[in-house]
């Protein structure tokens, strides 16, 4: 049984949630949000979503507690927003945007320019004797996170001196060096 799946969602003030067919919309403050959803009920009452399945079979099980909590993150997403922050760890490792042009200096030969989505706030962190830190923002948890992976794709940090784009708080798994 889907523990998950089971939990109603609670919609707060100033968030709409409206389905349409298989097709449910959420309005907030911050933006809107739509998702397709398969062969699960989905029951919109007294400030509450509820999922149900029809069978207890193993397909409907998985869907129940993903739909649940993919509705779950896009009301808390058009409500508060999602937030990731990057840290470039490394030597003359530099970041800055103009709009939503993100220009990257990772140790390469030439910088990485990376032209992010209209609905992503970049931000850049500069401050002296410290790394800088990207910080994106944005109602859509899924496209925040394909985003920084995308940014930590570029140098990904290294075991042994720890080098490269992380995300702020992530504990690497450092290697000792070689023992003269």
């Amino acid at each position: 049984m889907s523990r998950i799946g089971k939990n109603p969602v609670t919609i707060p003030s100033g968030v709409t949630v409206e389905v349409v067919g298989n097709v449910v919309t959420v309005k907030g403050k911050l933006g809107e949000l739509s998702q397709e959803i398969d062969s699960i009920d989905i029951k919109v009452e007294e400030g509450q979503v509820t999922l149900t399945r029809p069978t207890e079979s193993k397909d409907h099980k998985a869907k129940h507690g993903l739909y649940r909590s993919l509705i779950n993150n896009m009301i808390k997403g058009v409500s508060n927003g999602w937030t990731k922050e990057l840290e470039l760890v490394g030597v003359g490792y530099r970041a800055s945007n103009q709009g939503q042009k993100l220009d990257l200096a990772l140790g390469f030969s030439h910088n990485i320019v990376l032209n992010v989505a209209p609905e992503v706030k970049i931000e850049t962190i500069s401050e002296k004797g410290k790394n800088p830190i990207v910080k994106l923002t944005s109602h859509d948890k899924q496209l925040v996170g394909q985003v920084a992976a995308k940014i930590r794709g570029f140098r990904k940090p290294e075991p042994y001196k720890g080098k490269g784009v992380k995300f702020v708080g992530e504990e690497l798994r450092r290697k000792a060096g070689k023992s003269a």
